[in-house]
């Protein structure tokens, strides 16, 4: 990614080449570049998600890093573009508010009065 901007909705691996503060390497996804913030030439503040290794959004974080230094993930096959899993968690939802699973048997009502 050296040279080019960072932007929202980037997801990036930030290792040492981006900042010395990333020792232990994470993976983010960009909300916002902090245009507003000086900073020295060549790095930028960003506001970011820090993600876990399925992808999901485990910390809000502000960073400080050289664009130049962080690296772009590689697409994992059989992965969209989009959020994994998204539509099959919606499903999921609403079946969960009408108290069933995916193929279950409709539940039966009790014959003893209550």
């Amino acid at each position: 990614m050296r040279g080019t901007a960072v932007g929202a909705g980037d997801l990036l691996h930030l290792t040492r080449e981006a900042s010395v503060q990333f020792s232990r390497p994470i993976t983010v996804r960009v909300i916002r570049v902090l245009t507003d913030w000086h900073t020295y030439d060549g790095w930028v503040w960003i506001d970011a998600y820090q993600l876990d290794a399925g992808g999901d959004a485990v910390r809000r974080r502000t960073l400080f890093l050289m664009p130049a230094g962080a690296r772009r993930p590689t697409p994992q096959p059989g992965r969209s573009a989009g959020r994994p899993g998204a539509a099959g968690a919606q499903r999921g939802a609403a079946t969960a508010a009408r108290g069933t699973r995916p193929g279950a048997a409709p539940a039966r009502r009790s014959a003893v009065a209550r």
